[in-house]
């Protein structure tokens, strides 16, 4: 997720027939990341029996390819693999955005997937993995969805439009003029191509705007086609009012920040608005035409697509703004601090309001899977963590250190009163404690280590003293005052930023964090506060005790929890369920997905046993069988890069077996680990494409820090905008890559030791 994370009405509900019950290798890679040739027609055949065979995929963002030719409208749904995946598979990774299309605009577009899927079978391939492809505005992130339906213009070919018959020498200028410039970047200006993509849609809007009102009338095929998608009455409200508001967040409109479905569907036919409300339905009727005939090409080539559905819901999003009922926008989604995120992850989403939406069955998330069932014929669910219980922050914090897990049995006063702690202790260990001298040596450390003036320590005292904090009757102890509730409000008073990062420091400072009137959590670096080293050994020991018998009563929660919303999941599709299972895992995941027989996630560099000395990595013949198996991950480095400047590399070449390799990644080094990697157990070997293309000499960049998609905690315009090296017909030319992925998808799963 950064992140991470998260249903419209099924047009079609043919099978995918046996591809997720085969052991396929795979490859990621979005779709905009293609470059390929040809084009498609309507078919609504089914995929055939690649479920059931052993394959090889890529998984790849859609913008990322590169390809060649168009495609015609489609609503046929693309078959769903059949069986649940009881067979082996393996694949291949990529965003739609990466693939190189002669065609397209600068970045990926769906019909690009068609060609993907040839070069992915002649090399093969047999899974196809995506990054989320719903609409985010211009925010380039995938997991910042203003929709959990909507298709992004970004991926639409604007060529293959009906209307663009008739487009005068004005519009076919701008697309030649803008395919010209766009092609040659290495990764696509996201902004930019949107910016101008969107122009030109307009232009061609404008100009057919009679003919596409007439097909919007009752009885047209637009018509027909919002009928059978009444999600897009709300997309297309929301986006009107988005615009009409400077694109800002729901929250900061002058008008309709609250509505009810009454409020919208009045909207929807104000007939002053009408032209802007049928423009962004003609635009996602095309999108759903190109898509699905895109994923009928795949699923044509016996390459089984499997998708992405994030857990979370961007709080600016069509479907927070009109379904404020099914989400709790007090407290922020994240994940807990580990060694990676020090003070944890703070996504900004709101969490689900699960008791909210049982009351009409989880229409929602049901709509949601229909909706894909479209398209794919499995699907990664993003953060699956969440179905058993999420770390939520108090929305007046920016990190995520003081967060908790909802739900959670809490810890009572009255616990804590059993246990002998009378009001004051419990204060101690719930409310941060400073003492008078620390805030002069931290002002002083200050002054010394970041240069502040001698002069300006006492007025910042004097500030930190009384607009921050309030003291303790005549002691020389302090606490927060009342009127600070957060991070936030600390960050509102403008500190020199190291007395700001003192000031969090010490508001972190609690063994208990009371999130209700006598209600408490502990913190997660609890051990490490004041109150806890003050606790005798005795008091220590049975507040732990308390502690875990809390964790293990929650736990069963989250196990009931978990296993009731991943059932209902389950049994709303027929698609095949693939868990994102990373991170702080409680016993009660493996347990839940292994019964629904619901794929997990394993990283090769992290799937180790990290308790014992050497944290010896996991054999690839214990990798469970259902599990996807993969190198890396889009918001990793890839192998190359992780091998050059990050890999413990003596310890895996003794861990594959190998006497030694080359410092620096080459065609030779990725041939013999990604071999091995293609070797394990698990029901699915995952690639991204950028980890197949370093099979041969051909692709490599300059910095292999330029191949990889996303590096979390940042925000600019590197992240999300990766594209193919080159077009998908000249990679399909290389005849040493394809010889090379050929030869990793005839590898045979390793047996395990002993």
């Amino acid at each position: 997720m950064a992140q991470k994370g998260k249903g419209k009405a099924k047009e079609d509900t043919g099978a995918a027939g046996g591809n997720g019950k085969k052991r396929l290798i795979g490859t990621v890679t979005p779709v905009g990341a293609l470059r390929g040739k040809g084009s498609l027609k309507e078919d609504t055949g089914a995929a055939g029996g690649n479920g059931k065979k052993r394959l090889i995929g890529t998984v790849t963002p859609v913008g990322a390819l590169r390809g060649k030719g168009s495609l015609k409208e489609d609503t046929g749904a693309t078959p769903a693999a059949d069986g649940n995946g009881k067979k082996r598979l393996i694949g291949t990774v990529t965003p739609v955005g990466a693939l190189r299309g002669k065609g397209s605009l600068g970045v990926g577009e769906f019909p690009d997937l068609a060609e993907f899927a040839r070069f992915c079978k002649k090399t093969g391939v047999g899974l196809i993995q995506l990054l989320p492809v719903n609409d985010t505005g211009y925010f380039s992130a995938p997991y910042f969805a203003l929709t959990a339906f909507a298709l992004h213009p970004l991926y639409l070919r604007i060529e293959d439009l009906e209307e663009y018959k008739n487009a005068g020498e004005a519009i076919r200028g701008k697309i030649a003029k803008a395919g010209s410039a766009f092609e040659k970047e290495a990764r696509f200006p996201y902004y930019q191509i949107l910016k101008t993509k969107m122009g030109i849609l307009r232009d061609l809007y404008a100009a057919n705007k009679a003919n596409i009102a007439k097909k919007a009338a009752p009885g047209g095929s637009l018509a027909a086609w919002i009928g059978r998608n009444p999600w897009v009455k709300e997309y297309a409200v929301y986006r009107q009012l988005k615009e009409a508001n400077g694109e800002k967040s729901w929250k900061d409109w002058k008008t309709h920040r609250e509505v009810s479905a009454a409020d919208i569907e009045a909207l929807w036919n104000e007939g002053r608005l009408r032209d802007e409300h049928v423009f962004w339905a003609w635009l996602q009727e095309a999108l759903d035409g190109q898509f699905s005939k895109a994923a009928k090409a795949v699923a044509d080539e016996g390459i089984l697509l499997e998708g992405d559905i994030p857990i979370l819901m961007n709080e600016d999003s069509c479907d927070v703004w009109a379904h404020r009922e099914y989400f709790r926008l007090d407290l922020s989604a994240g994940a807990p601090p580990d060694m990676y995120s020090p003070a944890g992850q703070n996504w900004g989403f709101p969490i689900h309001n699960w008791q909210a939406q049982s009351k009409d069955d989880y229409a929602w998330w049901r709509s949601r899977l229909k909706v894909a069932e479209k398209y794919y014929g499995a699907y990664r669910i993003d953060h699956v963590l969440g179905f058993f219980r999420i770390w939520a922050s108090s929305r007046q914090d920016n990190t995520a250190t003081l967060g908790r897990y909802v739900p959670y049995v809490p810890v009572s006063k009255k616990d804590l009163e059993s246990l002998g702690f009378d009001k004051e202790r419990i204060r101690w260990m719930s409310r941060p404690h400073i003492h008078t001298g620390e805030v002069w040596d931290a002002l002083r450390d200050i002054r010394d280590g970041f240069g502040m003036d001698s002069d300006a320590i006492a007025p910042e005292a004097e500030r930190i003293f009384s607009d921050v904090l309030e003291r303790i009757g005549k002691e020389e102890l302090w606490l927060f005052r009342d009127t600070v509730r957060g991070e936030r409000d600390i960050d509102a008073l403008s500190f020199h930023p190291a007395a700001r990062n003192f000031l969090y420091k010490a508001w972190h400072n609690r063994l208990l964090a009371e999130y209700e009137p006598g209600k408490y959590f502990p913190v997660w670096y609890f051990r490490g506060s004041r109150a806890y080293a003050s606790l005798s050994e005795d008091e220590r020991a049975r507040l732990e005790e308390l502690l875990e018998k809390h964790r293990v009563d929650s736990e069963k929660i989250w196990e009931t929890e978990g296993k009731k919303l991943l059932s209902e999941l389950a049994a709303s599709s027929s698609m095949l369920p693939c868990a994102e299972d990373l991170g702080a895992v409680p016993d009660c995941v493996p347990r839940v997905l292994a019964r629904l027989k619901i794929l997990g996630l394993r990283v090769v560099r992290w799937y180790r046993e990290w308790d014992k000395e050497g944290r010896p990595y996991i054999p690839f013949g214990e990798y469970p069988e259902l599990s996807v198996c993969t190198p890396a991950v889009h918001d990793s480095s890839t192998v190359r890069e992780w091998w050059d400047r990050e890999a413990d590399q003596q310890v895996f070449c003794d861990f594959i077996g190998v006497p030694s390799l080359p410092k620096i990644y080459n065609p030779g080094t990725a041939k013999i680990v990604l071999q091995k990697i293609a070797s394990a157990a698990s029901r699915f070997r995952v690639f991204q494409f950028q980890d197949l293309l370093h099979l041969s000499p051909r692709w490599y960049a300059g910095d292999p820090a330029s191949e990889r998609i996303n590096v979390p905690g940042t925000f600019n315009d590197f992240n999300w905008t990766w594209r193919f090296p080159a077009s998908i017909g000249e990679i399909g030319k290389d005849e040493d890559l394809v010889k090379a992925v050929k030869e990793l998808s005839a590898v045979k799963p390793a047996g395990k030791k002993g």
